[in-house]
């Protein structure tokens, strides 16, 4: 059955893909949308807890860190951006250190180069089929 939960999730991360799609004004705006979106994350999501549920990983964290391990290489895909600093958001950079850190998460995360080789390849046809319209 479809669950409409799913279009939300999805339309509040768009502005994480569009700052890796897109340039210029596009581009600055999408940046501005995920700074806004990471704040209502730390303040109303996060809180002052260790995990988004308390003291143990749960679904809210492994939807959430799913988004976090794509973001780094997109990050570096991009350059000039880092959008989780610790003077910035200093409660969502612990949450990553973490969430990184945790046992069960750092044993099972893709590997970097290959996140960071694909989002590379993904960026440059997406920039092609854009130029061919």
């Amino acid at each position: 059955m479809f669950d409409p939960n799913l279009i939300n999730i999805s339309l509040q991360t768009q502005p994480t893909w569009e700052f890796f799609a897109k340039h210029g004004e596009e581009q600055q705006k999408a940046i501005e949308d995920n700074y806004e979106i990471l704040r209502t994350i730390e303040e109303h999501g996060l809180g002052d807890k260790k995990f988004f549920g308390g003291d143990q990983i749960g679904v809210a964290d492994l939807v959430f860190g799913m988004v976090i391990h794509m973001l780094a290489p997109m990050e570096e895909v991009v350059g000039g951006v880092n959008f989780i600093k610790a003077d910035s958001f200093p409660r969502l950079h612990a949450w990553v250190r973490h969430f990184s850190e945790h046992p069960v998460i750092k044993d099972n995360v893709p590997d970097y180069t290959r996140v960071l080789d694909f989002l590379k390849k993904r960026r440059e046809l997406y920039w092609k089929s854009q130029h061919n319209h």
